[in-house]
C-alpha cells in the first residue's frame, strides 16, 4: 500500500512465528532500523506477557462440561483458544487439545486442508475430544493473534483503533518455505485473508534470511561475496529443512543475485531431534525398570527441547537434570528424574542428523509397513546431510557439478556451532578444491522476519533484489490423442505451463497449440512440477516424464458449460504479484475463460 506507515515481515514458522517491521519511508536496506515486534501472548493461565517469538501452537477448548483455563487477552476477553507459549506448555499435558505444525499440514496432499482435522490425535467421541480446526484455519488463528496483538500495541489510541497504523493497512510480507508448491502457497494466502490480512505478498524463507544478512552487513556484503560465488542457504528449523542456492554475478560492474535452485520440502528438524533425545532417555529409564506412558513421553519431549538448547548454547554446562511427572496426583515423590548430558546430545544428534557421508550417498528408505498410522509425511531418513547430498546432485548450465563456495546458515537448529561445523566439514570433503567459507548470518531465529521487512524496501528500489521467480517448472497432464486399447490406460504427457524462474506479475500463453477442454461433467486435472528440468520453456511437452517430473496434486471439478461439450482452447498462466499461480483455459472462439483453481481437493 502506497500510504502505509510500515513494512512488516511475518515469519509464520512451524515451531515459532516472528514479526519484524521497518518504517516504509526508510532510505536504504543497509541503513534501515529494523525492529522486532514483541508479541503479547498468554504465558500462563490469565497471565499475558510480550515475547519476541510466538510459539506456533494452539490450545483448543476442552470438551463441554470439563473445566477450562483463563484464556482472556487484552483485546479479547473470551478468545476460545490460546496461541503461543501457554498453549505449547499446557498442550504437552493435554495433547488431544494441542494443534502444532499447522504449517506442515498446509502442504500435506493426502488430506483436505480445509477440513477440520486438527488436533490430529483423537476423533470425535474420544475421551477428552475437543473442537477441531482445518490446517488453513489453524494457520489463520496464529496470524489473527498476530494481527490483533499488533493492532492492540501499535495502532490503538485513547480514542480507538487508528486505521492508518492497523496491520491490515501496512505493506505485509509473509514468508513460506522455498519448497512450498502452488497449492500450499495459495492456502497460506487464504489463511492470511481469513485472519483479516487481505493483502500479503509471499517471500521464500531462505531468500529472507539472505536479505537479513545484507541488512546486517551495513553495506559491507559486497566485500564478502564476488561474481561466481554460489551460496548455499541451509535453513533447518523446528519442523522443516530448506535448501536454496543463490548465484552471485556481475551486472555491468555491480553485483547481481539470483536464486537458482531450491530443494524439496523436508519434514525433519529440531522437533525430530528433541523426540530422538526423549526416546534415548526413555530407553535408559526402561533399562532401570521405569517405563513411561504417552503423557510422560510428551512431557519428556518438551523437557529435552529446553535442555538440549541450553547444552548446545552454554559450553560451560555439561549436563542438566530432566524431571518427568509421575503417574497419579502425588506432588511429593511423584516425579521421575534423569539427566541429559552434552556428550549424549552431541553423539545422538550428530550421528543421527548430521552423519558424515559421501557426496553420492542418498537418503535411505527403510522397509515400510503395509499399513501405517496416518499423519504428517515425515522423512524416513532423518540424516540432513544425505538430503543435502541429494539436493546438490545437479549440474549448472555448462554441465559442471554444483559446488557451493559459501554457506549461509539459518534456523534455530543451526544456532549450534557443532552442527554448522559438521556441515562445513562434510561440504569441504565433497569438494576439497573449493575454498568453502561460512557467511556469518544474522540471528538464526529472527532473521527470516527481519529479512522479509528488508525485502519490502528492496521492492521499492532501496536495496539489491534477489532475482528468483518460480522455484520449479510446472506442468499439467495432457491425455494423448490415440485410439483406445483394451486394458491400457490412455498415456498422459506433461505440458509445461510455467517455466522455472518466471517472475511475479508475468504471464505466459500457449497460443500456438490447441487443446480440447471437456465441460459440463466431472473431470480431473493433474498438476506436476520439477526442480531439475530448469530449461523447459512454456509449451514443452514431455512424453516420458516419470522420475523427472513429480505429481503435485489433482483437481477434481466440473467446469461450467453444456454437458459433455468439448471446446478448443489455449492455455494462459499468470504468476501473480503475491507469488501464487493462476491458470486459465481460453476458448479459441469467443474468448470465454475457465480458471483452474489451485484450491483443490486431493485424491
Amino acid at each position: 500500500m502506497r500510504d502505509a506507515k510500515y513494512i512488516i515481515g511475518i515469519d509464520l514458522g512451524t515451531t515459532n512465528s516472528v514479526v519484524a517491521y521497518v518504517a516504509a519511508q526508510s532510505a536504504r536496506v543497509e541503513d534501515a532500523d529494523i525492529r522486532l515486534f514483541e508479541i503479547p501472548q498468554l504465558v500462563d493461565a490469565g497471565v499475558v506477557q510480550a515475547r519476541p517469538m510466538l510459539p506456533s501452537y494452539l490450545l483448543m477448548p476442552p470438551e463441554p462440561g470439563m473445566p477450562g483455563e483463563d484464556l482472556a487477552l487484552p483485546w479479547d476477553p473470551a478468545p476460545g483458544l490460546a496461541v503461543g507459549e501457554f498453549a505449547q506448555r499446557r498442550g504437552q499435558e493435554v495433547p488431544n487439545r494441542l494443534i502444532s505444525a499447522s504449517k506442515s499440514w498446509l502442504c500435506n496432499t493426502l488430506v483436505d486442508r480445509r477440513a477440520p482435522i486438527l488436533p490430529w490425535s483423537g476423533t470425535a467421541g474420544d475421551a477428552g475430544a475437543t473442537a477441531k480446526l482445518s490446517p488453513v484455519g489453524a494457520s489463520a488463528a496464529i496470524l489473527r493473534h498476530i494481527r490483533q496483538a499488533w493492532n492492540h500495541v501499535m495502532a490503538t489510541t485513547e480514542t480507538g483503533l487508528d486505521e492508518t497504523l492497523a496491520m491490515e493497512n501496512q505493506q505485509l510480507f509473509l514468508t513460506v518455505p522455498a519448497s512450498f508448491d502452488p497449492v500450499a502457497r495459495e492456502l497460506t494466502v487464504e489463511a492470511a485473508q481469513a485472519a483479516g490480512l487481505p493483502r500479503v505478498t509471499l517471500l521464500e524463507e531462505p531468500q529472507a534470511a539472505f536479505y537479513a544478512w545484507i541488512a546486517r552487513s551495513a553495506g559491507q556484503w559486497r566485500d564478502a561475496v564476488a561474481p561466481g560465488d554460489l551460496i548455499l542457504v541451509c535453513d533447518v528449523g523446528g519442523g522443516t529443512c530448506d535448501f536454496s542456492l543463490i548465484q552471485v554475478a556481475d551486472a555491468q560492474g555491480d553485483l547481481a543475485l539470483e536464486r537458482v535452485a531450491v530443494g524439496n520440502h523436508l519434514l525433519v528438524g529440531g522437533n525430530n531431534m528433541d523426540l530422538t533425545l526423549a526416546y534415548a532417555l526413555a530407553g535408559q529409564l526402561a533399562q532401570k525398570g521405569t517405563k513411561l506412558d504417552t503423557r510422560q513421553m510428551n512431557g519428556l519431549w518438551h523437557s529435552c527441547r529446553s535442555a538440549k538448547e541450553r547444552l548446545l548454547s552454554a559450553s560451560e554446562v555439561s549436563q542438566l537434570p530432566v524431571t518427568i511427572l509421575g503417574r497419579g496426583s502425588r506432588l511429593i515423590g511423584g516425579t521421575i528424574s534423569t539427566e541429559l548430558t552434552r556428550a549424549m546430545v552431541e553423539k545422538v544428534l550428530n550421528e543421527g542428523f548430521f552423519p558424515a557421508c559421501r557426496r553420492d550417498d542418498r537418503p535411505q528408505t527403510a522397509r515400510r509397513s503395509g499399513i501405517q498410522e496416518f499423519g504428517l509425511p515425515f522423512e524416513a531418513d532423518p540424516a540432513i546431510t544425505r538430503h543435502l547430498a541429494a539436493f546438490l546432485d545437479r549440474t549448472d548450465a555448462s554441465g559442471a557439478v554444483i559446488r557451493p563456495t559459501a554457506v549461509l546458515f539459518n534456523g534455530g537448529v543451526m544456532k549450534a556451532a557443532l552442527f554448522r561445523q559438521q556441515v562445513l566439514s562434510i561440504l569441504k570433503a565433497w569438494a576439497p578444491e573449493v575454498a568453502l567459507r561460512e557467511i556469518e548470518g544474522a540471528d538464526y531465529d529472527l532473521a527470516v522476519a527481519r529479512g522479509a521487512a528488508c525485502y519490502g524496501l528492496a521492492r521499492q528500489g532501496k536495496g539489491v533484489r534477489i532475482r528468483g521467480g518460480l522455484a520449479r517448472s510446472y506442468y499439467i497432464g495432457i491425455a494423448a490423442a490415440m485410439p483406445a486399447v483394451p486394458g491400457l490406460p490412455t498415456p498422459t504427457k506433461a505440458l509445461c505451463v510455467a517455466a522455472f524462474g518466471m517472475q511475479e506479475g508475468t504471464t505466459a500463453t500457449i497460443g500456438d497449440r490447441e487443446f480440447v477442454l471437456l465441460v459440463g461433467e466431472p473431470v480431473v486435472f493433474d498438476f506436476l512440477g520439477a526442480t531439475t528440468r530448469q530449461e523447459d520453456p512454456v509449451g514443452t511437452i514431455v512424453e516420458d516424464w516419470e522420475g523427472q517430473i513429480q505429481p503435485i496434486t489433482t483437481l477434481e471439478t466440473t467446469l461450467e458449460g453444456e454437458k459433455g461439450q468439448t471446446i478448443p482452447v489455449t492455455l494462459e498462466l499468470q504468476v501473480t504479484a503475491v507469488g501464487t499461480l493462476a491458470l486459465w483455459c481460453v476458448a479459441k472462439e469467443g474468448g470465454r475463460r475457465w480458471k483452474l483453481e489451485w484450491n483443490v481437493r486431493e485424491r
